[in-house]
């Protein structure tokens, strides 16, 4: 769980991303107000992992059902009945965005409707059922995304998906444009403390709330900084003070991405949709110096570091803080007992948690006194391995808490378990990930100073500067409506709860609306640059490095963006030397492995397209799978000098040869003169392998060339030995 959308819950069984067909991945009619159509996950498990709708619930018999208003002449008033998929395709049941419902419609007018997994146009007299929202066929991520109707559904399922995704800030902030369903979202999801009856609050505290009523007293605990299983930080604000009266489900704490009650996940910046120096090429974000330093995208994450004790051959393995060959400022937070201590700040390398593992030493190594007690008095003479906990390079933050854990029982083997969390808070970098609630999601390219960025006719700079080539191929105009609509409630200081498919009230609704907002805050800002004629929704900025105003007018708008859990802090990776493949001897793969960067065949055929011929082998030889060349690579880094060219072959060469082995063949080398083109027997020469070529060889004269006797091809049928030969020197 990262935010209270992203909550889940996950049943036993189900199909495999391998073996499901499209048939299973595509949107059936049953799905209809009970799994939504849009919100899946992308990749091999499309179709297949689905998302309830936000009114379906589970039925007595395990089925989905989803709620309908029943159309009864004999019954007045409103009923809703909960329908199961095998039920509901009896009846006629019309589309929740048809405003059709006995407003003086004529009998000729028709509203469309589904009848047997059929959808058809039907009179409104022949309708049984309704549905009861218009947009009770979407999931929660779905219905949270404003305008909708003007995104492409590749794009929508993009956004569903993000808004999971989105850390809780430091400093949340309810959107501008919403679609309504925010603060009932956020209810549901039990992150905030409700009051169950009315009282009045008796006091406050960070970790409690204490109220009465009913004649009885009741302590709240709130959330204190405790980790989600995606090392973000949960937390509870209490929103009450000493002596206010409560009623039964007023918010008493603010959880994590909650403000007020309603739900929170990003920030209303100020964005402009135009072109930047190329620093926005790509779906690549430029902002500005201000997200930063004022802490507008600044999150906390806590991670957890555990240790484990165990019993060896040896004897137990123990927690000290007597550490031997470790320098003293790597122990300098370590208590008696060997654990760091509560606030401690740690950085990269420090010791978490001080354990020492027993082993034995061969006879050759102890000292004379140990070998004086052994002969003696046959003491086994043993020697302890640092196996400390220590924290991974690129990780520091503060201590703030510990857990020591011992099973209880008489058995002599009683593991201890040390867990260590440490609290880190990132701003917002080169390198990290956001996101609109349209889709529009970007890597940040470049953090501009305050005075470059470009700046409003009233002198305002603005936050983030998006590509404007991502909104018309990708058909995600939603965003541009909440972009203008944003500027506007900012400058009115109003929220909009607009529910989606408002196009069903008259045409171009929603355009009119940002228009006459626009227009209204123009007019009572006294700013005729917030809605102009000739281009509405455009603006004249200026650039913040020089002063003249931009070609073209720009959109500009205020925008509710996400921080993505997708942080350059959790990805990037450097690596000098490590762990190899026992078999090939080349790099590990992967960040968890401390691996290597793939070189692979397109790239080699890239890097041979630039002709860099000693990047190539320094990237085949030193860096990969060349034993003895990096082994000199690294004593001529230490000691200095030239670095020795590699002269024989790799290992991913010999490991090959090997293979060939297996298989009874044998491959030599040989050299050849440049002028009669003979072969030359040097085995023992060093050769240096430059290509390959096939070469048609006549067999007697292949014998007498290679002076080779006896050698006759395996089938008696051939005239010629066709030879892969390696050109691996001229003389």
């Amino acid at each position: 769980m990262i935010n209270p959308v992203s909550g889940s819950y996950l049943g036993p069984g189900g199909l495999t991303g391998r073996t499901a067909s499209f048939r299973i991945r595509d949107i059936h009619p049953s799905h209809y107000g009970r799994i939504c159509p849009i919100d899946t996950s992308e990749g091999i498990n499309v179709g297949l992992i689905g998302s309830l709708a936000i009114h379906a619930r589970t039925g007595h018999w395990g089925s989905l059902e989803s709620p309908f208003f029943e159309i009864d002449e004999r019954f007045k008033g409103v009923r809703v009945v909960y329908l199961s998929p095998s039920r509901d395709e009896y009846y006629m049941v019309s589309a929740g965005n048809s405003l059709a419902l006995n407003q003086g419609i004529q009998e000729e007018q028709v509203v469309p409707a589904r009848y047997r997994q059929e959808y058809m146009t039907i009179a409104w007299e022949q309708i049984h059922l309704r549905s009861i929202f218009p947009f009770q066929y979407f999931s929660i991520g779905a219905s949270l995304i404003p305008f909708i109707e003007h995104n492409d559904v590749n794009r929508a399922l993009m956004s569903s998906n993000m808004q999971r995704q989105a850390v809780p800030l430091s400093r949340s902030e309810k959107c501008i444009v919403g679609t309504g369903l925010e603060r009932q979202v956020a209810l549901d999801s039990g992150v905030s403390a409700i009051a169950k009856h009315e009282g009045k609050v008796v006091s406050t505290d960070t970790d409690k709330i204490v109220f009465s009523g009913n004649g009885d007293t009741l302590s709240i605990p709130l959330v204190m900084y405790q980790r989600s299983n995606k090392n973000t930080c949960m937390h509870q604000k209490s929103q009450v003070q000493r002596g206010n009266c409560i009623k039964k489900g007023q918010i008493l704490a603010d959880g994590v991405a909650t403000v007020g009650g309603e739900l929170a996940l990003g920030k209303n910046v100020l964005v402009a949709y135009m072109p930047w120096e190329g620093y926005n090429f790509e779906d690549a974000v430029l902002i500005s110096e201000r997200l930063v330093y004022g802490d507008v995208y600044t999150s906390f994450h806590i991670r957890k570091y555990e240790i484990q004790t165990h019993v060896t051959s040896q004897g137990p393995e123990r927690i000290t803080n007597e550490i031997p060959h470790l320098e003293a400022h790597l122990l300098r937070n370590l208590d008696r007992n060997g654990i760091v201590m509560l606030g401690s700040w740690v950085e990269t390398g420090d010791i978490l948690v001080g354990k020492l593992t027993p082993q034995m030493t061969k006879e050759s190594s102890y000292a004379p006194e140990d070998r004086l007690l052994r002969a003696i008095l046959g003491i086994q003479v043993s020697t302890a391995k640092e196996t400390c906990l220590k924290l991974p390079i690129g990780s520091r933050g503060r201590v703030i808490d510990v857990r020591w854990i011992q099973k209880k029982g008489g058995s002599s083997y009683n593991p201890e378990m040390i867990r260590v969390y440490i609290s880190q808070k990132r701003e917002i970098k080169v390198g990290d990930k956001v996101a609109g609630r349209h889709g529009n999601k970007g890597i940040i390219s470049k953090i501009l100073p305050r005075q470059d960025m470009p700046y409003l006719q009233d002198g305002t700079p603005v936050d983030m500067v998006f590509n404007p080539l991502g909104v018309p191929s990708r058909m995600n105009v939603g965003q541009i409506f909440e972009c203008s609509l944003g500027l506007a409630g900012d400058l009115l200081d109003r929220h909009y709860r607009i529910a989606p498919f408002d196009e069903r009230y008259e045409q171009e609704a929603s355009r009119k609306l940002v228009f006459s907002e626009l227009y209204e805050a123009s007019k009572q800002t006294a700013n005729p640059w917030v809605f102009e004629p000739e281009y509405p929704g455009k603006s004249r900025i200026f650039d913040g490095r020089t002063g003249d105003p931009f070609e073209q007018p720009v959109i500009i708008g205020k925008s509710y963006i996400l921080k993505l859990i997708h942080q350059v802090d959790d990805k990037i990776h450097g690596r000098s030397s490590g762990h190899y493949a026992l078999v090939t001897q080349q790099p590990l793969r992967g960040r968890a492995k401390q691996g290597g960067q793939r070189v692979g065949e397109m790239e080699v055929w890239a890097l041979e397209g630039f002709g860099v011929a000693h990047i190539l082998q320094e990237m085949l030889t030193y860096k990969s799978d060349h034993i003895r060349a990096r082994q000199e690579v690294l004593g001529t880094t230490i000691i200095g000098g030239t670095i020795p060219k590699p002269e024989d072959a790799p290992e991913s060469f010999r490991l090959l040869v090997r293979e060939l082995r297996s298989l009874a063949l044998e491959l030599n080398h040989f050299l050849m003169k440049k002028k009669t083109r003979n072969f030359v027997n040097n085995a023992e020469s060093s050769l240096l392998i430059l290509g390959y070529e096939d070469i048609k060889w006549d067999t007697s004269n292949w014998h007498a060339q290679l002076g080779l006797r006896n050698c006759h091809p395996i089938h008696s049928d051939w005239d010629a030995l066709t030879l892969t030969c390696l050109v691996v020197g001229v003389t």
